[in-house]
């Protein structure tokens, strides 16, 4: 252990308790039958000098009330009484926590004491968390984004306009229909208004096997993709080394992936030209930070997944430039459950920060918003 990290942990106030509470909130544009709503844990961090931090989890579906108890009845006793400082802790969870699954419900619910840790961390340092990190980018690409399969192709089209109105220069659609010709047509068109210039991303949601996948792929190249995203099954590694050997687009997955483990995995097996960590599925700001230095060495680009205000904070600190994905209407500032303004400003299909203390997010309470 460094000096300065060792430093840190010894004079790091102590954790006294963790408190949840779950706020579930309509979508304004539904992600189909199957995710209406979503749902974020709130955490709250006390520490035995008077501090606070404010984190969250976070699922569209899956678990919320799962999550919330994990974080009461196993995650709040354990780290009672430990040094407040975010990797320290992480390490420790993790551990504990492993045999209850080294990924997914566990690291979503750990997602909640790291962020808060961080967040209390730069508040002691009166600065926010991109600033205590390192901030290395003036502002980040914002790409417009949609979860529109269910979409009839018109309001497809109608949500294409509105992201050139808005002055994005990238866009992401969902592909995955039945037949791969309605695919297509709904890409073709998309590309029709995006124009020649702009980059077109797609998203087929683990939809296909191998052999569908390769034949989409020689149906939809010539409409000029960016990337493919999580064609296959997140967990089909062999599947997606084949594909990536002889795709002529780049493939890009990752919001699937818990671990470092399983993102070394995929890029040893040079199965991914993209990684995508969502920062709270893979447990906070403290594995995100380790993903994301595999990228550099291995020639791999990182685009975090969703969440933009705490994914826009974190790819301002990272080395290269990077996309931030903002669902429409799907941000939390949009879902109108922040207690103050946002941490982040869009403007421009840029993506620049407040320098608010912090992490900068606090949620409103019960009274504002259904509250479970």
């Amino acid at each position: 252990m460094s000096l300065p990290v060792a430093e840190a942990i010894r004079t790091a106030p102590l954790i006294t308790g963790l408190s949840t509470r779950l706020l579930t909130v309509p979508l304004q544009r539904s992600w189909g039958a199957e995710a209406p709503e979503n749902h974020v844990i709130v955490t709250e961090i006390h520490t035995d000098d008077g501090g606070s931090g404010y984190g969250f989890s976070w699922t569209p579906t899956i678990g919320p009330q799962a999550v919330k108890a994990l974080l009461d009845y196993d995650i709040a006793p354990f780290i009672t009484g430990l040094p407040a400082h975010p990797e320290l802790v992480w390490d420790q969870l993790w551990k504990r926590l492993h045999e209850a699954g080294g990924g997914g419900l566990t690291t979503i619910a750990m997602a909640g004491v790291d962020l808060a840790l961080w967040d209390l961390q730069a508040r002691r340092a009166q600065t926010s968390v991109t600033g205590l990190l390192g901030q290395r980018q003036e502002s980040a690409e914002v790409y417009g984004s949609g979860v529109n399969l269910h979409y009839p192709l018109d309001e497809l089209v109608a949500q294409t306009e509105r992201w050139v109105a808005a002055g994005h220069r990238a866009v992401k659609i969902k592909v995955g229909k039945p037949d791969i010709r309605e695919d297509a047509e709904r890409v073709a068109a998309v590309r029709s208004v995006l124009g020649p210039d702009r980059k077109l991303m797609i998203d087929a949601n683990q939809r296909w096997d191998l052999p569908t996948a390769l034949k989409a792929l020689d149906v939809l190249t010539e409409y000029g993709l960016e990337w493919l995203e999580e064609p296959l099954r997140a967990d089909d590694l062999w599947a997606y080394r084949r594909l990536r050997r002889h795709s002529p687009v780049p493939i890009a997955l990752g919001e699937n992936l818990h671990t470092i483990y399983r993102f070394r995995d995929f890029i040893n097996a040079e199965a991914v030209d993209i990684i995508q960590p969502n920062i709270v599925r893979v447990g906070g700001i403290t594995p995100f930070r380790r993903i994301a230095e595999l990228a550099p060495t291995n020639s791999i680009r990182v685009m975090p997944h969703l969440l933009p205000e705490l994914s826009g904070q974190l790819a301002l600190t990272l080395a290269e430039p990077t996309l931030v994905e903002d669902v429409e209407d799907a941000s939390f500032e949009r879902l109108g459950i922040l207690a103050g303004p946002s941490p982040v400003r869009f403007a421009n299909s840029r993506l620049t920060l407040t320098d608010r203390p912090g992490l900068g997010l606090r949620f409103r309470t019960a009274n504002d918003a259904k509250n479970r």
